[in-house]
């Protein structure tokens, strides 16, 4: 399960980690975890290039999310993951309109090729592959109201967790996304100093990283992240302009996450996050919040009710 992404500030990141592709935990075999997520992020200011500034003409940018998600347990060491979110941004200033509508539909598989145990702590080591594509016909062109990129991505993920049999964990993950051209609705384009005579935009490709200090024993998890993103290339935005597609978009994020499966309805789990850019390029200075309910189907006779390591 997973987190969404800006300015998309934001929506390049949407979700892109709730019970996620870089945590240390897989679903148990049979078991088909579902549900629905809402996310909330807002921002102000935001770096044009490494200026960092606001705009009377957006005022404030809000996005809003609804994301599906479902991740079923193939086996004790394979989970596929799916999502889809909707979303909807908002200016809260000048004549942009706002846009609404379903994003990019995501397919993710989880492999744990590696585990460990001692005497008090164990080791993981999970492989995820993920493809994601827009399931509509939005327009990148329009940023910061776009809903997405628009192109259809692939990413190469590796996490490495270690925790200790008492509950507390450390994990680090590490991913890199090749991103397809985009189509324009334009026959031509100025980007990074020069004039295209094209409706094609190269996508340069993004390296993340993110490391989480937590804690997770008996359906509840707790833990405190530092996510990190950079696009391998691209240019500024240019000075009063707006965003554009292939600008190049870093950033770096604090948060917090707590997942808590009820004693009652069984199998119902309760996920919130929160997260806040401290730094960036190109990107908004964004305060995400999350919240969700997600339900456990069990289709086999396994113990097992929450995700394991």
């Amino acid at each position: 399960m997973k987190r969404v992404y800006v300015i998309i500030f934001s929506l390049f990141a949407v979700g892109a980690q709730a019970q996620s592709l870089t945590d240390g935990l897989l679903m148990p075999k049979g078991a088909f975890c579902t549900g629905f997520l809402y996310t909330h992020d807002q921002w102000k200011d935001y770096w044009e290039g490494g200026l960092k500034r606001d705009n009377a003409n957006i005022g404030t940018i809000t996005t809003q999310s609804i994301t599906w998600m479902g991740n079923y347990g193939v086996t004790e060491k394979m989970n596929i993951i799916a999502m889809v979110p909707f979303v909807k941004t908002h200016a809260s200033q000048g004549t942009l309109t706002d846009m609404q509508g379903i994003q990019d539909l995501s397919l993710s598989v989880k492999y744990r090729f590696f585990a460990k145990d001692f005497a008090s702590s164990g080791f993981r080591a999970f492989a995820v592959g993920t493809a994601s594509t827009p399931l509509t016909n939005y327009t990148p062109d329009l940023l910061p109201l776009s809903i997405g990129m628009a192109s259809t991505n692939f990413t190469a993920r590796v996490t490495g967790n270690y925790h200790l049999n008492s509950g507390w964990y450390i994990n680090a993950s590490t991913g890199y996304t090749l991103r397809s051209n985009v189509k324009l609705d334009r026959p031509s384009y100025y980007s990074d100093g020069q004039l295209y005579f094209t409706d094609q935009v190269k996508m340069n490709d993004v390296y993340d990283f993110t490391t989480m200090l937590g804690y997770y024993k008996n359906g509840i998890q707790a833990e405190a992240f530092y996510s990190q993103q950079n696009t391998l290339g691209g240019g500024d935005i240019r000075r009063q302009d707006m965003p554009f597609v292939s600008n190049r978009m870093n950033y770096s994020k604090v948060g917090a996450l707590l997942m808590y499966y009820l004693p009652k309805p069984k199998n119902l789990a309760v996920r919130a996050s929160f997260s806040y850019t401290v730094d960036g390029r190109n990107v908004g200075q964004a305060t995400t919040l999350m919240g969700g309910l997600l339900y456990t189907f069990h289709f086999s006779s396994k113990n097992e009710t929450v995700p394991q390591p």
